[in-house]
């Protein structure tokens, strides 16, 4: 497996038997695919019946990765805190874009399962954990064409302003509520989903705080799904359109309604923003492994380049940024694996931080790579593409760093 010296004492064996175990899977299926996936020109091609995605889907569900997410009690792998964050180091080190696309996978069976709804954990979560061939497969349908950021600027004035609420609306009628908008091109698994969890607006006047949260099957009459994003990085994560005219769904299928809605994106910006530093801390280590062991082959001025001053620097600045990110992405998400009060301004500290120290190690090892490393013949930039859409998916970091501020200061707000 890949080898950094793992400054956690504390790694039980089946911490230690996990972290080999999807370092090998990664090794060997998700990076080749990955990167051959990368390669393809039209992105309808990634989504084809014969696509090497769909290899990797069902490799990946025949080992339950797909319920990463899912608690063992609903026949999960129940992964969190330090687990859950080696798995997705790992994974990202092999390929980002399965990384989050394996865990979109999983999300909307896991918000079921969080429920408590047993009704619905057996009606919906059971089958997908049962699933070995990629037949189920979850979505996280929250950005619109109009609404990116908006979404995730919770605890700003502008989250409950009347002005800008939702385009995907909810209506109740009878036993259903009748579902209508659009959702952007940007909802990773978009276009091969069978299921999404949908954040959509039930109250306007309460603006984006006046949502709430649905579990949809998207072959329900009126579902629309447009085609594959053609897109800079992330190549092999399918991302696309979902648009919803009357669609109907039972109103058993609300998870989570209005009042509880601040509370719930609120817990799910924790999850999703902690993992994005843990997949680009894998990132950021593969980047750096790539560039230390170029180095240390190319000659340049008669010695290898890991010879010269300056490159050692740039090498150890790499390392540097890599062990912060890990260090803090790895003691949030471990904090909040049994908090009762997970830290959204923590949350936020680790998708931020770890995914501009992404960028920047992915820049160096490009850098370090020289015209090499604007050759496809190199992962590297792959990699660097890969880099650079993190800092705006799953929230701009720009915004977010606002939502994180605004924490801080009702922290400092008397009681």
């Amino acid at each position: 497996m890949s080898a950094y010296r793992e400054l956690e004492l504390n790694l039980t064996a089946d911490d230690l038997a996990l972290k080999e175990g999807v370092h090998q899977f990664a090794a060997e299926v998700l990076r080749p695919a990955a990167q051959a996936l990368d390669r393809l020109h039209d992105p309808r091609q990634v989504i084809a019946p014969d696509s090497a995605l769909w290899t990797v889907f069902r490799a990946a569900y025949a080992q339950g990765f797909h319920t990463a997410l899912i608690p063992q009690s609903s026949g999960g792998l129940g992964l969190q805190g330090v687990g859950l964050h080696i798995a997705l180091e790992e994974m990202g080190w092999g390929s980002p874009e399965f990384a989050l696309g394996l865990a979109v996978a999983g999300f909307p069976f896991a918000m079921v399962a969080a429920s408590g709804n047993q009704d619905l954990i057996d009606e919906l979560v059971a089958p997908f954990v049962a699933d070995r061939d990629a037949h189920w497969i979850g979505c996280w349908a929250i950005t619109e064409p109009d609404h990116g950021s908006d979404h995730f600027a919770v605890g700003t004035p502008a989250f409950r302003d009347p002005k800008i609420s939702g385009q995907v609306t909810a209506r109740a009628d009878g036993d259903h509520w009748v579902v209508r908008g659009a959702k952007a091109a940007w909802i990773s698994n978009g276009s091969i989903a069978t299921h999404a969890v949908t954040f959509m607006t039930l109250d306007p006047t309460q603006g984006m705080a006046g949502g709430g949260v649905a579990f949809m099957p998207l072959d329900s009459p009126g579902v629309t799904k447009g085609p594959p994003l053609d897109k800079l990085g992330q190549r092999a994560l399918n991302q696309g359109s979902i648009e919803f005219d009357g669609v109907r769904i039972p109103k058993r299928y609300l998870l989570v309604d209005a009042p509880a809605y601040d509370q719930a994106l609120r817990q799910t910006l924790v999850l999703t923003n902690a993992a994005m530093g843990a997949v680009f801390t894998g990132v950021a280590r593969a980047a750096y492994e790539l560039a230390l062991a170029y180095t240390m082959r190319r000659v340049q001025g008669g010695k290898p380049l890991a010879e010269h001053q300056l490159v050692q620097k740039h090498l150890f600045d790499m390392f540097t940024k890599i062990e912060a990110s890990r260090a803090l992405s790895r003691a949030v998400m471990a904090h909040h694996a049994v908090s009762r009060s997970p830290s959204l301004e923590h949350a936020i500290a680790v998708k931020t931080y770890c995914t501009q120290a992404c960028l920047e190690v992915t820049d160096t090892a490009l850098q370090l790579f020289g015209g090499k490393g604007l050759s496809r013949e190199f992962p590297v930039e792959k990699l660097y593409r890969d880099a650079r859409a993190s800092l705006i998916e799953d929230g701009a970091n720009d915004v977010l760093a606002l939502a994180g501020a605004r924490r801080l200061l009702e922290s400092m707000q008397p009681a």
